[in-house]
């Protein structure tokens, strides 16, 4: 490599290293044309030609561009693959903050889904509009979006703004013509992106979305995976103990009716109705997430008070426990969703606060940003911390569920209802009990 062309300054005396002298170039004085300060040098300040500056600033760039395009980088889980490529893609452009937003499955609403300097959108759930604000936009129009000066822009998430954030920049995230999401990096000072950080952007877009549509499909076969191993062990259990009973009881029926009192019978007929109750809620909350996991549930919205029709529900589930749960719903609230669909979260949610919670369940609900949220807390013992990263899968209980004669399907339709939706269900930790926001976007509302 030829040597670096510096310049050694030492008191009075200048001296010069370079390769080709005949390339110095004087002004009037006599100093080296073009030389900036670089830092310290055993003999005194140490200077670059800008050439160099720009050459050494163009490797330094391709060397963070290979770090987020690194193939190995592909075989990581989701969450260490985000995770990665937040941190790379902020070195690569110099920013102070970056994120990922994920098109939800029915490709209306673009999720937060992992950030760096951003926390707040993951932990709130931001969700934003496909083809609306500057991230919907990037997704719809599938091209580098950037924004100057973020005060004066067409800008959906509140959180960019509390954060300071003062210029952004962001590229469509998709792989095999299929759009997957959004990347998108902030400065806390105003800064103006070049069409150079654009097409960086891009190409490490265009590679990063490779490796999320492999890990996203690496994650949904093992969570197919896990639900038919977990479903085994379901069916062998919980399907065969009430099937196990019925057949007993009928057994002994036919063989042993003229026998037994009419005192043992009724108990056998009362064995018999518990135990085919008990199998029908479990056909009918494996057939709910057959269908829905198939995506064979069909949204209807309409118009409703959400108060209202909460208040009905409990009603439904036992007219006792109003006494337990304190709604703090705005009487005027309403909404305009798949009401079934609603009535499964809710009704689910109430049903595990009820059981596996302790009183008072607090229910409350407001519009925000364009999304209903809907909140159930209660102030039980919480959710067990060996189970809380994947409450939300099939068959998934806790040590008190089992003990409780949970089946862990609950908290998973009701999941799968709030997706169906385009919304989400999330599980907050808080200091006592459990929390659950359940999300909903707002249909034909302004």
């Amino acid at each position: 490599m030829r040597p670096m062309r510096v310049l050694v300054v030492e008191d009075d005396v200048k001296m010069a290293s370079l390769h080709d002298s005949k390339r110095r170039a004087a002004d009037s004085t006599g100093r080296p044309e073009y030389l900036v300060p670089m830092g310290e040098h055993p003999r005194g300040k140490v200077t670059r030609d800008p050439l160099e500056l720009v050459l050494q600033r163009a490797i330094n760039r391709m060397r963070r561009l290979e770090a987020v395009t690194d193939v190995a980088l592909s075989q990581l889980p989701l969450d260490e693959l985000l995770d990665e490529l937040l941190l790379r893609t902020r070195d690569l452009l110099e920013a102070d903050t970056s994120a990922i937003l994920l098109l939800d499955p029915e490709g209306k609403e673009l999720v937060a889904r992992a950030a760096k300097g951003l926390e707040e959108e993951v932990e709130r759930g931001v969700r934003i509009p496909f083809g609306q604000g500057f991230a919907g936009r990037i997704a719809a129009e599938r091209r580098p979006i950037v924004i100057p000066d973020v005060d004066h822009a067409d800008i959906l998430n509140p959180i960019l703004r509390e954060k300071g954030i003062k210029s952004l920049i962001g590229a469509p995230l998709y792989a095999h013509d299929r759009v997957l999401g959004v990347i998108h990096a902030g400065t806390l000072a105003r800064r103006d992106f070049t069409e150079e950080d654009a097409e960086l952007l891009q190409v490490a877009a265009e590679r990063a979305g490779l490796g999320i549509d492999r890990a996203l499909v690496h994650e949904e076969l093992v969570r197919l995976d896990t639900l038919k191993r977990d479903f085994i062990g379901f069916a062998s259990h919980e399907l065969r103990t009430p099937a196990t009973v019925i057949y007993g009881v009928l057994a002994t029926l036919r063989s042993r009716r003229e026998q037994l009192s009419d005192e043992q019978v009724a108990e056998l007929e009362e064995t018999l109705y518990t135990q085919s109750v008990r199998m029908k809620d479990l056909l009918e909350r494996l057939l709910d997430l057959s269908m829905l996991d198939a995506g064979g549930f069909k949204i209807a919205p309409s118009r409703f008070h959400v108060g209202e029709r909460t208040r009905e529900l409990i009603k439904t589930i036992d007219p006792d426990l109003e006494t337990d749960i304190r709604i703090g719903i705005p009487d005027d609230l309403e909404t305009v969703a798949d009401s079934q669909a609603f009535d499964r979260v809710v009704t689910n949610l109430l049903m595990n606060a009820l059981r596996h919670g302790g009183p008072p369940v607090l229910v409350n609900a407001e519009q925000r940003d364009r999304h209903l949220r809907f909140v159930v807390e209660d102030r039980g013992p919480g959710i067990d911390e060996a189970v809380a990263s994947k409450i939300f899968t099939p068959f998934t209980r806790g040590e008190r569920s089992q003990r409780e004669g949970g089946v862990g399907l609950g908290l998973a339709i009701a999941h799968s209802y709030a997706r169906a939706q385009g919304g989400d269900l999330r599980h907050e930790p808080v200091p006592q009990g459990a929390r659950f926001e359940f999300v909903l976007p707002v249909h034909g509302v302004a």
